[in-house]
């Protein structure tokens, strides 16, 4: 989908509740997985993913693309969403219900058992990511959050700033500082850095 015709869409979807399924459809995979990563998860996972889609049909019409992009707003959601699950300890349960009081209807409602299995799979699959995860999880969430978006959702640092609404140098500096802080804990369980390794800082 181009860009313009994105902007076209989150228009129409300010007035017209159907046309947020493209939009839906299209992130839905993206902000889940970013979600389960962060977690680790699967059912708090699905809640905030969830209601980050209920959150941004509720409140798109106040969206503007002037200073940031739309994924980077669903990114944005999500991060507060994860953010205030971390500090809680617990999240509501959360179903697409919610959505469908606002008068979104997906074209293709997903199966919850099935969507559960296969993220569950998914995640049984990355057991060097799983260890690495529960080491960023001993950092600050101010971190944990910049590394998870540069590593785990793969975005640059134009991004990541749009999404956190830090300044560039902030950003840089808690990027920096999260990896040495983690590249310390690593340390102790060279194992679990397997995942972190492969990856690529970039800046």
């Amino acid at each position: 989908m181009l860009l313009i015709d994105e902007e076209k869409l989150v228009e129409q979807a300010k007035h017209d509740p159907a046309a947020f399924v493209q939009l839906y459809e299209k992130y839905y995979d993206l902000i889940l997985n970013y979600a389960l990563r962060r977690t680790g998860n699967v059912e708090t996972a699905l809640d905030i993913t969830a209601e980050t889609f209920f959150k941004a049909l509720k409140n798109i019409r106040s969206f503007r693309w002037r200073n940031i992009s739309f994924s980077a707003w669903l990114y944005k959601i999500a991060s507060n969403e994860i953010n205030g699950y971390f500090r809680k300890g617990f999240y509501r349960v959360v179903s697409l219900d919610d959505l469908r009081e606002k008068g979104f209807q997906p074209v293709s409602p997903r199966e919850l058992e099935e969507e559960l299995l296969a993220a569950q799979e998914a995640l049984q699959k990355q057991q060097a990511f799983l260890l690495c995860r529960e080491k960023i999880s001993q950092l600050p969430l101010k971190y944990q959050e910049v590394i998870a978006l540069r590593f785990f959702a793969g975005k640059q640092l134009k991004e990541i700033v749009e999404i956190t609404g830090k300044p560039e140098g902030t950003v840089k500096s808690l990027l920096h500082r999260g990896i040495e802080k983690l590249k310390k804990i690593l340390l102790a369980d060279p194992n679990s850095a397997t995942f972190f390794q492969e990856q690529h800082y970039k800046g």
